[in-house]
């Protein structure tokens, strides 16, 4: 008798778990003899996939192919440019890749790896002033944006020396990725936390990232990842009514796209990197990603 129910269960979990689709983040490639490997990895055992085609699945279009994987790469590090973009466009992988519009043409570093530095060389904010331990990042994440705003202000009136630069991606840079398949998405223009957003800075993050992509790239914004793992309602909304067909958040979560998403604007996706297991990588592209919501699923197949 369990002979028999095992070898019924196993196809089905097996079927199943080839009809998610696994969104893989990458927030930079630091070592791109690593990053070929994975994406060797990713074509021997799986499907790549573009978001356009992701979109389609989730709004009642052609399924997606077994085994689906999205490529994606968040806060539009210069990396994905100059280590990700040969490897990809040699196997003509398509990929996703956020962008932190206001930085783009900058050499500023990104707000939370200047607070870091900055408190190291002694700088000083009220708001900071009292707050329990814990990284500086994480504070100022948590604060209403006008307060994180303003603390990196004084931070940088107080530390002892500014923060050194950090090249951003180019308008070049888009262009290159953009005719290599590799599609550009927003991520916010300062990656402010969008729940800790008024109104007013709520529209100048996503509707002032919108235009400067815009203006940057010559093309329509479609896809939006949210800063700091943060789903906001209000966010949601916005996006919908700017024509946005996909976002994305950092939740650990594969897809299941058998019936479609209630709402494309919050499609699921696992962040990964040069040092995640080889077990852990291979059983998201395989559809057993290790998380509490997929083994629940699994427990009930």
């Amino acid at each position: 008798m369990r002979q028999s129910t095992h070898v019924t269960t196993v196809p089905l979990l097996r079927a199943r778990t080839a009809r998610r689709l696994a969104v893989l983040t990458f927030r930079e490639v630091f070592d791109r003899g690593v990053f070929e490997a994975q994406l060797d990895r990713v074509l021997r055992s799986a499907t790549p996939v573009s978001v356009t085609q992701v979109e389609q699945a989730m709004t009642g279009g052609p399924s997606l192919p077994p085994h689906s994987v999205l490529l994606t790469f968040e806060h539009g590090h210069r990396s994905v440019a100059t280590e990700a973009l040969p490897l990809l466009a040699a196997r003509r992988v398509p990929a996703l890749a956020f962008v932190v519009a206001g930085l783009v043409d900058t050499d500023r570093p990104y707000w939370w790896d200047e607070a870091e530095y900055l408190v190291a060389q002694g700088g000083w904010a009220r708001c900071l002033s009292g707050r329990g331990g814990g990284p500086v990042t994480e504070k100022l994440a948590a604060m209403p944006d006008p307060d994180r705003r303003r603390s990196l202000a004084e931070l940088r009136v107080t530390a002892r020396h500014r923060a050194p630069s950090a090249p951003q991606l180019t308008t070049d840079d888009l262009h290159r990725l953009l005719d290599a398949g590799i599609a550009v998405g927003s991520h916010g223009l300062d990656h402010a936390r969008l729940d800790r957003c008024d109104e007013y800075a709520l529209r100048e993050e996503i509707v002032g990232a919108h235009e400067r992509l815009g203006e940057l790239t010559g093309t329509a914004t479609t896809s939006f990842a949210y800063p700091e793992e943060t789903h906001d309602l209000r966010a949601v909304a916005l996006l919908r009514e700017l024509g946005y067909r996909s976002a994305f958040r950092n939740d650990g979560m594969l897809v299941d796209t058998r019936g479609g998403l209630p709402d494309p604007l919050c499609i699921s996706r696992l962040r990964v990197d040069s040092r995640t297991a080889r077990t852990r990588f291979d059983a998201a592209l395989s559809g057993w990603a290790p998380s509490r919501r997929l083994r629940g699923a699994l427990q009930e197949a």
